[in-house]
Formats: C-alpha cells, sequence, structure tokens
C-alpha cells in the first residue's frame, strides 16, 4: 500500500505541476521606433522560410555634467542596431518592397536568441528582432524596382 500512496502523490503533484504550466503566462514583447540602416533583403534557404531582414537604429540621448539644469552639460548619443526579420508572408512582402534605408518605422515583435555557422565554420550567436507589425513613419516607401 505505501507504493500506492507514493505513486498517488506523484499522479497528484504532476497533474499540479502540469495545470500551474498551462495557466502561467509569460510575455516576450518588443516595440522600436528608429530608422532603417541599410535596404531589405529577401533570403530563403532551399525555398524554405523566406524572410526580409534589415536594420534598424535607435538612438538614446542624455545630458551630463555637475548641473542637471536644463541647458547645461554636454548632450550624449549611443545609437542601437537591432537586426529585423519579417517572416509573415503579407508583412514579409510590404516590408521587402517598401521599407528603404532611411526610413522611419515602428516595429512590434518578439526577441529571438539564436545561433549560426558562419564562412568560417565558427559558430556565433544572433540576436533579432521577429516583427509582427510594423508601421511605416515616413514617406520614402518608394517601391523597389
Amino acid at each position: 500500500i505505501p507504493v500506492l500512496q507514493v505513486l498517488h502523490q506523484f499522479v497528484r503533484h504532476a497533474s499540479e505541476t502540469a495545470a500551474s504550466l498551462i495557466l502561467e503566462r509569460s510575455l516576450n514583447r518588443v516595440q522600436l521606433l528608429g530608422q532603417v540602416g541599410q535596404d531589405p533583403v529577401l533570403r530563403q534557404v532551399e525555398g524554405k522560410n523566406p524572410v526580409t531582414i534589415c536594420s534598424l537604429a535607435t538612438n538614446e540621448m542624455w545630458r551630463s555634467g555637475e548641473s542637471e539644469a536644463y541647458q547645461m552639460g554636454d548632450v550624449s548619443q549611443k545609437t542601437t542596431w537591432h537586426r529585423i526579420s519579417v517572416f509573415r508572408p503579407g508583412l514579409r512582402d510590404v516590408a521587402y518592397q517598401y521599407v528603404r534605408k532611411g526610413s522611419r518605422i515602428y516595429v512590434e515583435g518578439k526577441i529571438d536568441y539564436g545561433e549560426y555557422m558562419d564562412k568560417n565554420n565558427v559558430r556565433r550567436q544572433a540576436t533579432t528582432i521577429i516583427a509582427d507589425n510594423i508601421i511605416f513613419l515616413s514617406d520614402q516607401t518608394k517601391e523597389k524596382e
């Protein structure tokens, strides 16, 4: 009978764990507003998983110096580059056709960390934003010829 009690406790614990996994929520959400650094490229491997890729620059500015007064201190700026990947079929094609270097866009999506092998067979880390929404904020949306 002790074996049955242990088994019963294990089954109860396993079902509680499964229930907590089902109810647990998480969030992987990114919002970026910036300027496109290069015309997008369309890539696919062996005809599968076509993706439009571009780079997006975001800028952070702050004042440094002794005084926090509005006019005092030097203004510093840091630019961060983000790799944007668009897999969604309709959005992927629109992004490839209309996003241009210098375009100002708003991107919503999720962050993804991965690895790939470079040309020299060296394993590299890659961080990319998987876009599921892009809003065009500038009128530099001339169609690619």
